[in-house]
Parts: structure tokens; sequence; C-alpha cells
């Protein structure tokens, strides 16, 4: 178990804990130190629009540069735009103030290798041993210089553009974009209109604080309503910074992740570019591995967060994975999750098939399934609780074997995450909040968590 390290990074509320400025300074120095033996001196970094990445950046970038590294920052960018700078700028690393999903008041850091993809766990471990060791400065010579990218936001979106097909354009589409109030807002809407798209843009004004505010792809309400009004052709939404991607179809309906994998693995493999299968999580509906299963297209499930899914698929030498929740990873196009890109291909798909979203969707029927998330206050054993365990055995017997439950700790939040999927929406209904209740009465009786258990 890692000290600072979560599912994707480090993440908490500001001002607690890991993120404060002293502990992101530590951490610079500690990262500087794990990659002192690169052979660039470089580091990109970039941040969403929350308001405590101005302060905690500099943190990070003092830390850094005592280390005798150099920070070059991007401003505002995206979580996948790093991932690219750090590519083509060839950095040691590249690294994204941001809490993804989350409220304002929480922020976090993620980390990209030189290649762009995520650290190791073994970078990941030389960065905790450092951070165990005193904060010292390297000689006045070696100290690192910080720079500005300062046409970052310019190279990202071209780089974007060129993800999508040159024999179509977005002409005929209108398109609804929600950028959450966060990294996207000024990226997502150029990518699209410059590729010819009508764009009507919402929680594109971000103000620090409201990131992922009842908007974006956790909350889709107000997109689904302005599709509608606007009698738009498809709505877009992102996260705070752009990693993920729900959508929403004409008639105002939500296409998850699950669905979007769909869609793509099935166009692929039409056109003859499908490599081997695709790589979900133990929280992809089952649906979707049933209608992969009818096209005769392999599926596996990682452990829950990108960095697992891109494990697998390196594993395998496939190139399409994600989540439900809107990672999608198209290997044949980056190097990460990215929504602005994993949108462009289901537009492409849509002009090349002259279909709606909603017709391309009607391949995969998704079981029930309900998700409750329910704060975690203190530190709680449940999955090794006989309780529990007694709890869910009851459930999956009713279940009787045509459903899934799932309770996990959440390694981006401060919550226990229960899962529970089956044929009939109101026995799943049911479960889970049967299920729901016997967590949070072990919560207020216990001490200490486990990790992840599926009955």
């Amino acid at each position: 178990m890692c000290k600072y390290f979560g599912t994707d990074g480090i993440r908490g509320k500001v001002g607690d804990l890991l993120i404060t400025p002293d502990f992101f300074l530590k951490l610079g120095f500690a990262v500087g130190t794990a990659l002192s033996q690169c052979g660039s001196r470089k580091i990109i970094i970039g941040k969403d629009t929350r308001i405590s990445g101005d302060m905690l950046e500099l943190a990070l970038a003092t830390g850094l540069s005592a280390a005798g590294l150099s920070p070059f920052f991007t401003g505002q960018m995206p979580t996948p735009a790093i991932a690219y700078l750090t590519r083509i700028f060839r950095a040691a690393a590249g690294i994204v103030i941001s809490a993804s999903h989350n409220p304002f008041y929480d922020n976090g850091i993620k980390f990209f290798s030189t290649n762009g993809g995520k650290f190791s766990d073994t970078v990941e471990d030389v960065i905790e041993s450092a951070m165990e060791k005193s904060l010292i400065c390297v000689e006045s010579a070696a100290l690192g210089r910080s720079g500005y990218i300062f046409d970052a936001a310019r190279q990202y979106i071209e780089f974007c553009k060129r993800t999508f097909p040159s024999h179509l354009t977005l002409d005929t589409l209108k398109i609804v974009v929600d950028c959450a109030h966060g990294s996207t807002f000024n990226i997502a809407p150029n990518v699209l209109e410059e590729l010819g798209a009508t764009i009507i843009s919402i929680g594109a004004a971000p103000n620090g604080v409201n990131i992922n505010k009842n908007c974006g792809s956790t909350d889709l309400c107000l997109l689904q309503k302005r599709v509608v009004v606007e009698h738009a052709d498809v709505g877009i939404a992102y996260d705070g910074d752009g990693d993920r991607i729900i959508m929403v179809d004409h008639m105002g309906c939500a296409v998850d992740g699950d669905q979007i994998l769909y869609l793509l693995a099935r166009e692929q493999l039409q056109k003859n570019l499908l490599i081997g299968g695709v790589v979900g999580t133990l929280m992809s509906n089952q649906g979707l591995e049933l209608a992969l299963k009818e096209l005769y297209i392999p599926f596996l499930r990682a452990k829950v967060g990108d960095r697992h899914v891109l494990e697998m698929l390196n594993i395998k030498g496939w190139r399409i994975g994600g989540e439900n929740s809107g990672h999608i990873i198209l290997l044949d196009k980056t190097t990460t999750g990215d929504g602005i890109i994993a949108g462009l291909q289901v537009l492409a798909t849509m002009l090349s098939s002259n279909k709606s979203l909603r017709d391309l969707c009607r391949g995969i029927t998704l079981f029930p399934q309900k998700l409750v998330n329910i704060p975690l206050i203190g530190s709680h054993n449940l999955l090794e609780n006989v309780h529990i365990k007694l709890v869910t055995d009851k459930a999956k017997a009713e279940l009787k074997g045509k459903g899934r439950i799932i309770l996990r700790v959440s390694g981006t939040e401060p919550l226990i995450r229960i899962m529970v999927e089956g044929e009939d929406e109101c026995q799943v209904g049911v479960i889970s909040n049967y299920i729901s209740h016997a967590v949070e009465e072990i919560i207020r009786n216990t001490k200490t968590y486990g990790d992840v258990r599926e009955f």
C-alpha cells in the first residue's frame, strides 16, 4: 500500500494532510530527486481551474528547482494535453495539478512519464522513499530555471484536430459542449468549431470555485435539457480536467463510457482496424461484455482506474479500453484517456455511418446498475467485516447468478463505493439500499478498512 499515492496520483482536500504548500514543496523536491538521473531536466506543469492551483503550482515548482529540475508552465490545460506536451518536448515528466471530477475544495496531482504514460509503481515507490529524506538544495549553479510554454493550447488543439479524419467535417452538426468550468473551457470549443461544428458552450466560465459544480460529466442535467431545447445533434460533457467524457444523444439521453467503448470498438472492427479486444474494469456494465461477445470481440476487466486499464492494454497489445465513468483510452491516437479525442472519434463514427448517436448505441443494452457513494469518516475495515460478508452473500443469492455486487474504497475521494448490477431495476435498487444501510452502520462502529472485494 502506498503512503501517498492513490488510484490516480495524490488527491485530497486543500489544507488537509497532503494538499498543502509545504507538502507540495517537499513533493517537488522528491520528484526532482527521483528523476535526477533522467537525460532531460525539463518538467511540464499544467493545472485545472481550481483557485488553489496557483498556490500549489508555485510550491511544487520551488521544490523541483531546488532539486535541479526546470519547471515549464502551460497554465490551465487538460490533463491529456500535458501527457502530449511531455512527449513532444521530450521532458523528464509531466505534472498536472488537478482533482479531476472532485469539488473545487479538493485538489491533487497527477504524473506522466516522458513517453506520456502514467508513472509506474516503481517510480512512485522511489518518490515516496525520497519524501522521507530531508529537503536540501543543490548547488546554485545546478538549480532549475523555470519557463513558460506560451503556445501550449494551440499545439494541443492542432494535435486533437489531427486525430479527426481529414476527409470529414463537422459542419452539419450542432453540438452543446459542457466544459464543467474546467480546463477544457478554452480548448474543446475551439477544436470543434475549427472542425466546422456549430457550438453552444456551457460550463465554460471558470471562476476558481465552480469547477464540476452542477455541470460536466458528473451532472448532466443542464446539458440534457440544453440539447433538447437547442435541437442539437449531440451533447458532450467533460470533467474538470478533461480526461473523461460522457455524451448525450439528440433526445437528451446519456451515453456513458461503456456505450462509447462499444460503438468505437464496433467501428474499428468493421474497418478491420481493431487489434485484439477491449479492456474495461470491474465497474464496466455486463451489457458491454455481452454486446462485445456478440461481435466476437474479446473483453477483459482491469482494476478500477485508467492506469490499470492502460497497463492491461499494454500487456495484451490491445489499443482500446476505458471505464464507464468516461475515461476512454485510444492508444492508436494518444497515450492516455482523453475526453476531447474520444469525442471526436464518436463524432467521426456518426458522420461516416450517417447515423445518430442514439442509433449507434442500439447494439448495446446496459443492465440496470446502481452506484451508491457513502462518505468515509475515519477508517473502516468494511471488506473483512463478518456482517458485511453475510449481507452481501444474501444479496448475491437473491441475484441468482444474474448480477454483480462490488464494494470498494475509492482511490480518489473519501468514499465507499457500492455497485449493484442485475437484470431487474427494482431488485437492484432494493439490494443497493439494503447493502448501503448495512455499510453505514458498520462505518459508525469500526475503525479500519480494506481495498476491494467483489462478491
